[in-house]
């Protein structure tokens, strides 16, 4: 068996890839690693696909497109160490019986951590009140609140969505969900109430984003919705940040009504001079939500798992179909 791993060698790698890693895909059969410091080109990566039977992505792996698959005679299987497959996968894999995977479970479970974290980071002020006591300031009042108890709205429910629910029943929190598909089971299991999204925007002391980017969803966060939130409320988005109209956001949150965590932008680096920089009442975070750098391992643990389950024709735990992977986003 051929494997054929993309990821090039260096900083991004080392995280991914431990001795008892490379090791474990040594043992599978003859591995190809990327020695080079670059991400094979659309050409390089055409060629090198000859005669593989499982190839491992990583994020900024050029597209299996048609014309790369033209080359692509005995591949079986992409796993991607990335989340969402949806710029490296066409529907040309499926076409082609390619099965794929990724990492996406492990890369959800970090991301819901981070909106707990959030969450709290804001409600408590903890930027601020370490700020001030590093600079000497003992608070004379405590304005800052907690989570528990609150009413937190969900807009989309994917992976990500559904395990950020699990944890935040802990917080004995009434949950409001916005979401297309969204099954009565589902929502019955953590005695959760369907709303639109005036009403979750209208009546929900938290908003977290988790849309994926679809041009459906462009913008799905409109000025009116912002300015329909209750004083106080906060907005925490780990999704995308083209959800949100974010020139609309920053004119609210300059009314000083409402709070936001932003760990996405829609322009990514974040530019030096954004107006969202000005902002006190919101903590911006560089597109760190998850996974983190610890879960990394775990990622590409669960990827090998996987590959076994595959070899022994046995039931995937990572697997992304056809339909999931069409719900991904696109960045």
């Amino acid at each position: 068996m051929k494997i054929l791993v993309t990821i090039p060698k260096g900083q991004i790698f080392d995280t991914f890839f431990d001795a008892d890693l490379i090791g474990q895909f040594e043992k599978m059969g003859e591995v190809i690693w990327n020695d080079t410091s670059n991400q094979f080109t659309h050409d390089e990566l055409k060629e090198k696909v000859k005669d593989i039977d499982i190839c491992v992505t990583g994020w900024g792996t050029e597209v299996f497109n048609e014309d790369v698959l033209s080359n692509a005679n005995n591949l079986k299987l992409i796993a991607h160490t990335g989340g969402s497959v949806k710029p490296y996968v066409t529907d040309a894999v499926y076409e082609q019986g390619i099965r794929v995977l990724s990492g996406n479970r492990i890369f959800a479970e970090s991301v819901a951590e981070s909106v707990i974290a959030y969450a709290l980071a804001s409600l408590r002020d903890i930027p601020k009140f370490s700020s001030e006591l590093k600079q000497g300031i003992w608070p004379r009042n405590f304005y800052n609140k907690g989570l528990l108890n609150k009413t937190v709205g969900i807009v989309g429910y994917g992976m990500i969505a559904q395990i950020a629910v699990q944890l935040l029943q802990i917080f004995n929190v009434k949950i409001k969900v916005f979401s297309r598909h969204i099954a009565q089971e589902e929502l019955d299991k953590y005695n959760m109430q369907k709303a639109s999204l005036e009403e979750i925007f209208e009546t929900c002391d938290i908003v977290s984003i988790h849309s994926g980017m679809t041009q459906e969803n462009y913008h799905l966060i409109t000025e009116d919705l912002l300015r329909s939130m209750k004083e106080g409320a906060l907005i925490i988005n780990t999704a995308r940040g083209a959800v949100i109209d974010e020139k609309a956001l920053c004119r609210v949150l300059k009314t000083e009504k409402i709070h936001a965590v932003l760990d996405v932008y829609e322009t990514e680096p974040l530019p030096v001079d954004h107006e969202l920089i000005g902002c006190k009442n919101a903590i911006l975070m560089p597109h760190m939500g998850g996974p983190t750098i610890d879960r990394r391992l775990v990622v590409t643990q669960s990827v090998i798992n996987d590959i076994h389950k595959f070899l022994n024709d046995e039931p995937l735990s990572c697997e992304i179909d056809r339909a999931y992977a069409a719900k991904m986003s696109t960045h």
